[in-house]
C-alpha cells in the first residue's frame, strides 16, 4: 500500500479524535459517564473505519478488482456500534421518574457521526457540527431557563 495512502486516514483519524475530544472535555468537566477519552476514541474509530473503506478504494493493490464498499453501509456499523456504548451511558434511578445519561448517549452518537463525516473529508461540515453541538451542551441550561416558565410562589 501507498504510504500516503495510510497517511490520509491517520489525519482523518487524528481531526476525529480532536473534534470528539473537544465534545468529551464538556461531559468530562461535567463528570458525566463517558468523557474525553471515550469521545474521542468513538469518533477517532468511526473516522478510521470510513478512511480505511476509502483507502481501499483507491489503493493500486485492487485495482482491476471490484472492491465494493457502500459508505452508508460502514456509517450503520459504526452508529450500530455507538449504540451500544450510548445505551450503557443511560440509567434509570429506581423511585424516581428520572432517568440520567441520555445527552451523554446523544453526544456519543454525534461524534460518531462526526468521525464518520470525517472520514468522507468534509471536514468543513464536521467541524461546524461540533460548534453547533458544543453550543448545544454549553447554552442548554441556559436556554431551558429561558424557554421554561417560572413558577411564581402563591
Amino acid at each position: 500500500m501507498d504510504t500516503l495512502l495510510e497517511i490520509r486516514p491517520l489525519i482523518d483519524i487524528v481531526l476525529a479524535m480532536a473534534l470528539g475530544g473537544a465534545i468529551g472535555f464538556e461531559r468530562e468537566i461535567k463528570d458525566r459517564p463517558a468523557g474525553f477519552r471515550t469521545h474521542m476514541l468513538v469518533a477517532g474509530a468511526a473516522a478510521l473505519l470510513v478512511s480505511a473503506g476509502r483507502a481501499m478504494i483507491d489503493d493500486p493493490h485492487f485495482a482491476g478488482q471490484v472492491v465494493n464498499i457502500d459508505p452508508l453501509r460502514l456509517a450503520e456499523a459504526v452508529i450500530a456500534g455507538v449504540s451500544f456504548i450510548g445505551a450503557g451511558t443511560i440509567f434509570s434511578r429506581r423511585g424516581e421518574d428520572s432517568i440520567a445519561g441520555i445527552t451523554t448517549a446523544a453526544s456519543l452518537l454525534m461524534v460518531a457521526i462526526l468521525g464518520v463525516i470525517v472520514g468522507f473529508r468534509f471536514y468543513l461540515l464536521a467541524s461546524a457540527a461540533t460548534l453547533l453541538t458544543l453550543f448545544v451542551l454549553l447554552a442548554q441550561q441556559r436556554i431551558e431557563r429561558w424557554l421554561t416558565p417560572k413558577k411564581h410562589a402563591d
